[in-house]
């Protein structure tokens, strides 16, 4: 007997083939993948559903919020832009008017420098014009008392000064000449 069961067991093949068993293949089949379905659409899929919805309005907010945002750091940056840019020619105008009022400073100043060294260069020319005439007088004068006493020593005689004048006064009037010549 046991070699009989061993044999129908062997000579009926593969149990899924053989059709007396197809019924409840079939039921258990139905079954299995109904209830694999029912759990999988109500329980599971929603989840993955409500995750992955939740997901793309997240990433578009996220987009949404970004996009903003760049609006916005583009216009402040604009904005930024136009400040430097104003700052620039503002700090520019300063410059300049600080420039333009020291260099009118700086010619004011040269001005009344110019002025003053002017005034004593003429105050200067003045003094040595008056020590020139002084200083004739008194070499003429020196020169002569000095020829005087000379031909006093030489002679023994007393000698009238105004011939003595008038000989020192053509002298100096060549020796002027000749410097003026020359």
């Amino acid at each position: 007997m046991l070699a009989t069961h061993a044999q129908s067991g062997e000579s009926g093949g593969m149990p899924q083939l053989n059709p007396e068993f197809w019924v409840s293949q079939i039921v258990w089949l139905v079954l299995t993948f109904g209830l694999l379905y029912i759990i999988l659409s109500k329980l599971i899929l929603p989840k993955i559903s409500n995750n992955l919805e939740t997901r793309k309005s997240q990433i578009l907010e996220n987009i949404e919020t970004a996009e903003k945002q760049r609006e916005e750091s583009d216009k402040k940056l604009k904005e930024f832009e136009k400040i430097i840019l104003e700052s620039k020619l503002e700090a520019k105008n300063y410059f300049n008017e600080a420039r333009q009022k020291i260099q009118e400073d700086i010619t004011n100043k040269r001005n009344a420098l110019d002025k003053d060294i002017d005034d004593e260069i003429r105050a200067a020319e003045q003094e040595i014009k008056n020590l020139n005439t002084a200083s004739r007088e008194k070499i003429k004068n020196i020169a002569v008392e000095t020829s005087s006493e000379l031909i006093k020593q030489l002679i023994g005689e007393e000698t009238n000064n105004s011939s003595i004048s008038a000989i020192v006064e053509e002298q100096s009037k060549k020796n002027k000449e000749e410097q003026h010549g020359i």
